[in-house]
C-alpha cells in the first residue's frame, strides 16, 4: 500500500513507533516514473516499512515535485474511500499509552468488540488514521 506524506521522516517515525520495521528508501525520478504516475516532472522519495509480523509493508511517498497545491485533509473515518489502514498488535494498550506520549490520540475510544478484539482507531500525522487491533485471550 502506498501512502502519500508531506513530512516523510515524522510518518515514517510514527509507523516505527506501531513496530513496523525500515527497509530501506530511494529518490525517484524520470521518464519511466512519470509514466507510471502519469504525472510529468516527478521527484519523489520513498520509504519502505515492514508490518511488525511481516505480513505486508507500506511505501510512504513524499513528492518533491510536482506539488499538490491541496495538502493533507483530516476526513472522517466514515468518508467514501481507502480511509484507514489496520494492523493487529500485541500490547494495544501500552502502545495507545505511548502515541499519546507523543500527541496521538485516539480518533474515539480504546473498546472491546465482542470479547474478540480490543481495538481504535489513531489519527497519526497528516491525518492518517491506523486502526490498532488486538486479539483478546479466548482463554
Amino acid at each position: 500500500m502506498g501512502v502519500v506524506v508531506d513530512d516523510l521522516d515524522a510518518v515514517a517515525a510514527f509507523f516505527l513507533d506501531l513496530g513496523f520495521e525500515r527497509e530501506g528508501g530511494a529518490s525517484v525520478e524520470g521518464e519511466t516514473v512519470d509514466k507510471i504516475n502519469g504525472l510529468d516532472g516527478v521527484r519523489a522519495e520513498v520509504v519502505m516499512v515492514r508490518a511488525p509480523d511481516g505480513s505486508g509493508k507500506l511505501e510512504l511517498v513524499k513528492y518533491h515535485a510536482p506539488i499538490d497545491d491541496e495538502g493533507a485533509h483530516h476526513f472522517p473515518a466514515n468518508r467514501m474511500g481507502f480511509r484507514h489502514i489496520a494492523i493487529e498488535v500485541n500490547g494495544l494498550d501500552t502502545i495507545v499509552d505511548r502515541l499519546r506520549g507523543k500527541g496521538f490520540d485516539p480518533v474515539g475510544e480504546v473498546r472491546d468488540y465482542e470479547d474478540i478484539y480490543r481495538l481504535c482507531y489513531v489519527r497519526g500525522p497528516e491525518g492518517l488514521i491506523v486502526e490498532l487491533t488486538e486479539q483478546l485471550d479466548s482463554s
